[in-house]
């Protein structure tokens, strides 16, 4: 009898063992990280479609995002890690529909933000891009929607070269990106935008397939983005895979595990 219940004992310590582990992975997940599939290509080249990756909900501090539940009461508005920067990737909650949404932070409150002929300038200072070869992708469908991808050289037959011009754009203060262009496209040249207070203007790098900051939300767009519909940012791609489900092994990118985001 004994052997049986230190038996019963052992199987219902591994039982509440695997439930804590369970359970702070959740609390983990809630609090600080949240798990972000690419799915579409707006953000090329920097992200691919397929890409999976965690979205650090702390980088900015708290929000109504990253603290659910009325979690932290003490807590008015967002208490401030640090500021978000030019230039970091970020996923946040379209201001109309609530949908996430990842994109590159270009202006901050404040910035003026123009694009003309396809070269970004903020607070009325070009940013240079340097040109850096073309990024070539076979023309299939791509992700759980099957899209094919947009070319500069279409029509391109199915499973050919689709190819894009890259470059290098540098932000104010330095940091670098590659950018894509596939033809000229209506977001190329823009108005003059003045970034609102307490609000952000985010751009997709593959510059003439995102909708972003550049079009108006009745256009399809999400205009500027307030401070508190950000969910944080990303900064590493776990895991990455071409075909419609993370299960098709055989589609699996296996140079872009653990990929740092410029």
């Amino acid at each position: 009898m004994a052997t049986k219940s230190k038996s019963r004992g052992g199987f219902a310590e591994m039982i509440k063992t695997i439930v804590y582990a369970l359970l702070l992975a959740g609390v983990i997940r809630t609090l600080f990280f949240q798990p972000f599939w690419i799915p579409s290509g707006s953000m090329k080249p920097t992200l691919l479609i397929g890409d999976f990756l965690f979205v650090n909900k702390m980088a900015y501090g708290y929000s109504k995002h990253s603290c659910p539940f009325s979690m932290c009461p003490f807590i008015e508005g967002r208490w401030l890690a640090r500021q978000p920067e030019r230039g970091d990737v970020v996923v946040f909650k379209h201001p109309t529909n609530g949908t996430d949404y990842i994109k590159r932070l270009i202006g901050l409150p404040g910035d003026t933000v123009q694009m003309i002929n396809g070269i970004l300038y903020v607070n009325g200072e070009e940013l240079p891009q340097v040109p850096e070869g073309e990024f070539i992708e076979p023309n299939l469908p791509q992700g759980p929607m099957k899209n094919l991808p947009r070319c500069s050289n279409r029509p391109v037959e199915v499973g050919g070269d689709c190819i894009k011009a890259e470059a290098i754009e540098t932000m104010p203060g330095g940091r670098q990106h590659a950018v894509l262009d596939i033809d000229v496209g209506f977001g190329d040249t823009t108005p003059v935008f003045t970034v609102p207070e307490g609000e952000y203007f985010f751009m997709g790098d593959n510059r003439d397939n995102s909708m972003d900051s550049r079009f108006p939300r009745s256009a399809g767009g999400v205009g500027t983005v307030p401070f508190e519909n950000l969910v944080g940012r990303a900064d590493r791609v776990i895991f990455s895979s071409a075909g419609s489900s993370m299960l098709a092994f055989w589609t699996w990118r296996p140079d872009r595990f653990f990929v740092g985001i410029d």
